[in-house]
Formats: structure tokens, sequence, C-alpha cells
């Protein structure tokens, strides 16, 4: 099955449109997202619910969507929903949650026979003030499900998959350099060594019969910035996670500003990855 270019854009349009921009503090904002969502899961025929919490005295809201919910075994695939600033956020993280919609749209569509539930999770405060603490959306997730672990297959996360170009890819060790693509045009399956066999199995089934280079990393000297999203809050109960990436602010300018806007994002390459990541989500 193939993803559909014009829903991806559609889903990123609404994003970088909303105003204010869907950082923490504007909780309003951050409610239409997760209305948009809970409207389009829908739609697909989902399961919807909703997983609130609290933050700095403010209301927050994942939302999830899950298909073959009758299943022990578990797949988690997720994306953040809010963004640092004040930014569009287009590539920071709308291209992710267009690709996480749209994976959620390809799975109901398809009806895939497989023996476990996958659930479908979009996270609020990713972002700063709360990277890194219990008060992520990811981390409150995480906790929720931690004693289902020995059912758990893993958590794929959608992180920054919509910039690229064909300039120089730059890398933070020459080593990286030597063994990796030179152009900035792949994604890459990163992760910790440490869940070596759950990274490789989703990079053997992106990178078959695909439209898109697919490379994988999870070498010991990048795993500080492997861990930079939501699936390092899995990594601290233990279950394995990695991110779909397009190397982030090593590739991207726009990280962080407000040029991060939808004109800077290739939804040619958006497409194939959401296509791409589609095979691991049903493959297990």
């Amino acid at each position: 099955m193939k993803a559909d270019q014009t829903l991806l854009y559609q889903h990123v349009d609404f994003l970088t449109s909303l105003r204010p921009f869907r950082n923490h503090l504007n909780t309003a904002s951050l409610d239409r997202v997760c209305d948009y969502m809970k409207q389009e899961f829908s739609s697909y025929g989902l399961q919807v619910s909703e997983q609130p919490f609290e933050a700095g005295d403010l209301n927050y809201r994942n939302v999830i969507a899950s298909y073959n919910s009758g299943k022990r075994r578990r797949l988690i695939v997720g994306a953040h929903y809010d963004v640092f600033g004040d930014q569009p956020g287009a590539d920071d993280n709308g291209s992710a949650v267009a690709g996480l919609l749209e994976s959620a749209r390809l799975v109901a569509e398809g009806q895939p026979t497989i023996d476990y539930r996958i659930d479908f999770v979009a996270f609020s405060l990713e972002e700063p003030p709360y990277y890194g603490t219990h008060e992520m959306g990811s981390y409150v997730h995480a906790k929720s499900v931690k004693d289902q672990k020995d059912d758990l297959i893993g958590m794929i996360n959608f992180e920054m998959i919509g910039f690229f170009n064909d300039d120089d890819q730059p890398y933070p060790d020459p080593r990286l350099k030597a063994a990796y693509p030179q152009k900035a045009n792949f994604i890459a399956v990163v992760g910790k060594q440490k869940y070596h066999e759950f990274n490789q199995r989703v990079f053997e089934l992106m990178k078959t019969n695909t439209g898109i280079d697919v490379q994988i990393i999870d070498h010991p000297m990048i795993e500080s910035l492997a861990g930079m999203s939501d699936q390092r809050s899995y990594w601290e109960f233990d279950i394995p996670a990695l991110m779909i990436n397009d190397t982030s602010f090593l590739r991207n300018p726009h990280y962080h500003q407000m040029s991060d806007d939808i004109g800077t994002l290739s939804f040619d390459h958006m497409k194939e990855v959401v296509t791409s990541a589609h095979k691991s989500i049903v493959g297990f």
C-alpha cells in the first residue's frame, strides 16, 4: 500500500496554520490538534481514546487509536504534536504527526491479518521545558504500559521525517561519514544498540522494495543523539524503542526556527518514508 501525498500535505498544512502556535503554553491550540486527530482516527474506523495528564498546573492529552485491540501482543507507533516555541513546526513535528495519521489510515484500510494490537499514540509535551522529564506525554504513556512489557513488541517513533535535499549530510563523528550516505536524502532508523534486534527488524522491513534509501544507525557513539525524542521514555522501562528520523538538526537548518514551515518539506520523500514504515508496522 502507498501513502497518500495529498493527505500528508493536508495534515501538515492544518498543523502549521494553527495560531497561536502549538507549544506548551497554548493549550487551546493543542486541544485543536487533539480534536483533529480524534476525528481523523475515528473516520478510519479505529478505536479512539484519550490519556489526560497534568503538567505545570495545566491539562494536556495524549490521543490513542487502536487497531486489533483484542490482542495481547502490542506494537506502539507514536509521534509528538507540540512545538518548541513560536514556530510552525513543519518538520518538527508536523511531518511526523502526518506520518502517524497516514500510517493509521493505511492499517485501518488494509485490515492486515496480524496477531498483535497496534496503538497509534500522539504525544504532547515532548519539547522543552518538559523534555527529559516525567511530564513528557510519552513518559506518561510508557509508564501506563510498563506492566504489559512482556507483551510489548516495541515502539516506533516518527520524529521529523520531511526534510530532504541533495546537499552534504552532516555527521557528528567522521567515522559515521565514512559509513553512511554523503547526501541528505535518506531516512534513518535510529536507536540504541541494546535494542539492536528490534531496530534491525524494523530496518529490514522498511528497506525491502522501497522508494527511499533507508539506513540504520544504532552505534554507541551516537546514543545521546539517538535518545533525543519520545523513544527515550520507553527505554526507561526497558521497552525496545526507536525513531524514524531525517537526522533532525544535523540536516535541517530550520530546526526550532520560524522558518520551519511547510514549504521546506519534501512530500515526495515523506510519502516514501510512510509507505516504507507501513511495511514494518504490519510486518511483525
